[in-house]
């Protein structure tokens, strides 16, 4: 069985690469946002035109990458969405509220200093990491029924 991955969040760190490269050899597809931050930013502006004020010009952008977003989501088996240290992402925070109201199993990753911030993001979930080997881990566990070794 081909298991589609979403993975959402955090755009500052390599945890989706680390997550992939250890799949390799999973039946995994994988799907994510853009992550080049300017083009995210800009998207809506640099395709449909220029904007006076900010609002209009990240609205413009945040409506064409939920296309992406929603169809990502939504094609998705299982979504993770990761929670970085360096910025609050209220994005990665409505994605994973998106998934759980469509019944998508839902796997969070985050550090411990975030346990009690996303204390309902966490209880929406299927399984909450602190370490993307530990998302690799699950995934493995999902496709194979095989643990680590211990």
């Amino acid at each position: 069985m081909t298991l589609n991955v979403y993975l959402s969040g955090e755009i500052h760190s390599n945890w989706r690469q680390e997550i992939m490269d250890g799949s390799k050899g999973l039946d995994v597809a994988f799907f994510a946002p853009v992550t080049d931050h300017d083009a995210s930013d800009d998207c809506g502006v640099v395709i449909m035109g220029a904007e006076e004020k900010k609002f209009w010009h990240d609205r413009k952008g945040a409506q064409l990458n939920a296309i992406r977003t929603r169809k990502g989501i939504e094609d998705a088996d299982v979504v993770v969405v990761r929670f970085g240290d360096k910025y609050k992402q209220w994005n990665a925070a409505f994605d994973a509220g998106y998934a759980a109201a469509l019944g998508k199993s839902l796997i969070v990753l985050h550090g411990p200093d975030h346990q009690h911030a996303l204390k309902e993001v966490d209880a929406a979930a299927l399984a909450v990491a602190e370490h993307p080997l530990q998302v690799v881990h699950m995934l493995t566990y999902i496709l194979r029924g095989t643990l680590p070794d211990r």
